[in-house]
């Protein structure tokens, strides 16, 4: 709850902040990692400090949070906060590290604020950063309770190496000890860590790709990314036989249960978690009415084209519809567009591919008389849909 005293000097300094996040979150990051190295070294991604999208990702979500206590100040914005949770707690986060944060963070609001804050407003700002970090805290410590364990990193023993489709490569691995293993959802992710060539740990969250209610086995599928760090030594390093360490599972963004319809909506790689909870559909035998919606350049590039096609095949409810930038028959070609989709009334959408798809999917879903609690969105890396939309 923001107090009565703080609420308006956060209202009133907000516009100034948010204008300046863009500058405070890279005064933070520098600041933070000269006093603490050893923070990119499996925690932080090197390539997202690189590029910005750590920073824009950070600034958005204390904007977003504190524009939510402004509006609602007896609320805490819970579903943006699960969000945030799950991937931290797919790092390993403790509570110890929110007051680091803190400590780096507010050194850079102090400068870069410098011409204006007085000491009501930081003390307002302070209240705004704790009542997110409890919050966070107590989702993380709850989620941390749910797992069969109470490691953060175990090994897996990579046993099946396999492409699938152009530049993507499908990993399963198996247990190499006897830690219980977490059973995931369908949609949840894991955390993936590896060792680069100049001996820095790296870690990327990928989703479970199939078979995620099983206890002696982890799928995921990987798209090559040149630029990056981590998907080219799993593509071209990685060998059967190699183990891996892997987190729990974790992800808010997980297939509802019911017998209510479904719409997954998704573009290249973003077709993972859609695929996982096709599965889990199959296996059940499912009724449920299930529409797939997919787009690619072509049918060659489908990463889990023979997996989703089987699985919709075992469903008597389920129907699939393409796009593919280059013609084929029995696929629309250009771009997806829902206007000729009919959407069941009551079904929850779940959409994931490249950022601008998800918008523009998601708008077309709300214009069809889909209701906005019922569109859900999976991000791969820093969430800079939270970002841009403040």
């Amino acid at each position: 709850m923001l107090s009565e005293k703080s609420r308006p000097i956060i209202e009133a300094t907000l516009p100034l902040v948010g204008e300046r996040l863009g500058s405070i979150t890279p005064n933070f990051y520098s600041r933070l990692f000269a006093a603490h190295p050893e923070l990119l070294d499996g925690l932080f991604s090197r390539a997202n400090q690189r590029n910005g999208e750590q920073q824009k990702a950070l600034a958005g979500s204390i904007a977003a949070f504190a524009s939510a206590l402004v509006a609602n100040p007896d609320l805490i914005p819970e579903t943006m906060l699960s969000r945030i949770a799950n991937k931290h707690t797919s790092l390993g986060i403790t509570e110890d590290q929110y007051d680091i944060v803190y400590k780096y963070l507010f050194e850079a609001i102090a400068e870069e604020l410098a011409d204006v804050i007085t000491a009501e407003i930081a003390e307002a700002w302070t209240e705004v950063y704790w009542l997110m970090a409890n919050a966070l805290i107590k989702i993380e410590k709850g989620l941390y309770a749910q797992q069969a364990n109470d490691k953060m990193w175990m090994p897996w023993k990579v046993v099946e190496k396999n492409p699938a489709g152009t530049g993507c490569m499908t990993f399963v691995l198996e247990p190499a000890d006897d830690t219980p293993v977490t059973v995931a959802r369908p949609g949840q992710f894991v955390s993936v860590k590896v060792q680069l060539p100049d001996g820095l740990r790296q870690v990327r969250q990928y989703s479970l790709s199939a078979d995620v209610d099983s206890t002696d086995r982890r799928v995921f599928t990987t798209k090559l990314d040149d630029g990056g760090e981590v998907s080219p030594v799993l593509h071209r390093n990685v060998q059967v036989g190699d183990v891996l360490k892997l987190s729990n599972p974790y992800g808010d963004v997980t297939l509802d249960e019911g017998d209510t319809p479904v719409v997954f909506a998704t573009a290249g790689i973003g077709c993972t978690p859609s695929a996982s909870a096709l599965r889990s559909l199959a296996r059940q035998g499912s009724s449920r009415e299930v529409m797939v919606l997919h787009a690619e350049k072509n049918l060659e590039a489908w990463a889990l084209r023979d997996q989703m096609v089987n699985d919709i095949e075992k469903l008597d409810g389920a129907n699939l519809k393409l796009w593919l930038e280059e013609p084929a028959e029995g696929a629309s070609t250009g771009f997806m567009s829902l206007q000729d989709v009919e959407l069941p009334a009551d079904a929850s959408v779940y959409v994931c591919g490249p950022l601008p798809f998800m918008k523009s999917i998601r708008s077309q879903a709300i214009d069809a008389g889909i209701p906005a609690t019922k569109i859900h969105y999976e991000v791969f890396g820093p969430d800079l849909w939270l970002a841009s939309a403040n």
